[in-house]
């Protein structure tokens, strides 16, 4: 199936000071979960959703990011002269056709609406994905590739939503609901880190979206709102009368990665799903639950 959707930003241009001290000379992005960095199940996703050309918008220290997706050919020359067939298999077939990872520099931390922003010459006037490496998402379909099914079926912002408790309304964008259908919501406004008795709903928005490009000239006069960022949410509200707002329920699990526990469980998660760590997996915490 061909999407409208055929771009995806990758807003990557944080510090990931709740990692230091292990993010000091690492990108956060780079951090392995099992054998893979969180930056190439991204990238993956997107892929495998039929995405066709990657925007990273990075910052200072995050080449590596770029390098992660091109060839090493002192590394690729040693594995094949040691017919290391399957290892050099697995470092290239992460990486996109030539000319299909893009960068741009986010030189300000001003905000997931400002590094949105920063990626509009190489969006142009077409609909896109934003996808979050910190959300990662374990599922038998893309997470992304849904949100661009409910984008061809009803245009305009489609944001990827899960319910969240009560008190914890104020970490999140919160949809205030019109009415939902099949898991698809339609919202009449979001609220931005809400207290829990001011939330309209428990309906969070978490880090993938569809977007539609008219974004761009609502951003460019956003003023700055919740930390003193450039918050998406209030362009996307702002945005309301003019294009749909709806929300998607995910298939599929969210671990929250930029959470030291939620990393830590997606570690575990993804080795019980590994087709040759999982048994291995299973009976090492099997043996700590023993073990007491």
């Amino acid at each position: 199936m061909t999407h409208a959707v055929r771009k995806a930003v990758f807003p990557v241009a944080g510090l990931g000071t709740r990692f230091l001290p292990a993010t000091k000379a690492i990108a956060k992005e780079m951090l392995p979960v099992v054998d893979k960095p969180l930056i190439q199940y991204a990238v993956e996703e997107a892929v495998n959703a039929g995405i066709e050309y990657v925007i990273f918008v990075t910052g200072r220290g995050k080449s590596v990011l770029m390098d992660h997706f091109d060839h090493a050919p002192e590394l690729e020359s040693m594995l094949r002269d040691k017919r290391k067939s399957k290892a050099l298999e697995e470092i290239t077939r992460s990486m996109p056709e030539a000319g299909r990872v893009l960068s741009v520099r986010q030189q300000e931390p001003l905000g997931l609406g400002h590094a949105v922003w920063c990626a509009r010459a190489f969006v142009g006037e077409e609909p896109f994905a934003v996808i979050l490496p910190d959300d990662l998402i374990l599922g038998d379909q893309p997470a992304i590739g849904q949100l661009m099914d409910a984008h061809d079926r009803v245009g305009g912002n489609v944001v990827a939503v899960e319910e969240v408790p009560d008190d914890r309304t104020h970490q999140y964008g919160i949809l205030d609901i019109d009415n939902e259908t099949d898991g698809l919501s339609r919202a009449r406004g979001l609220v931005e880190k809400p207290k829990p008795d001011m939330a309209p709903s428990t309906r969070a928005i978490i880090g993938r979206y569809v977007l539609d490009p008219r974004i761009f000239d609502y951003l460019e006069t956003q003023e700055r709102g919740s930390g003193g960022e450039v918050q998406l949410t209030d362009a996307l509200n702002r945005m309301i009368p003019e294009a749909p707002f709806h929300g998607l329920n995910l298939a599929g699990r969210r671990y929250d990665c930029g959470d030291k526990v939620g990393f830590l469980e997606a570690n575990l998660a993804f080795s019980l799903h590994h087709p040759e760590l999982g048994e291995r997996t299973k009976a090492m915490l099997e043996s700590y639950v023993k073990g007491g």
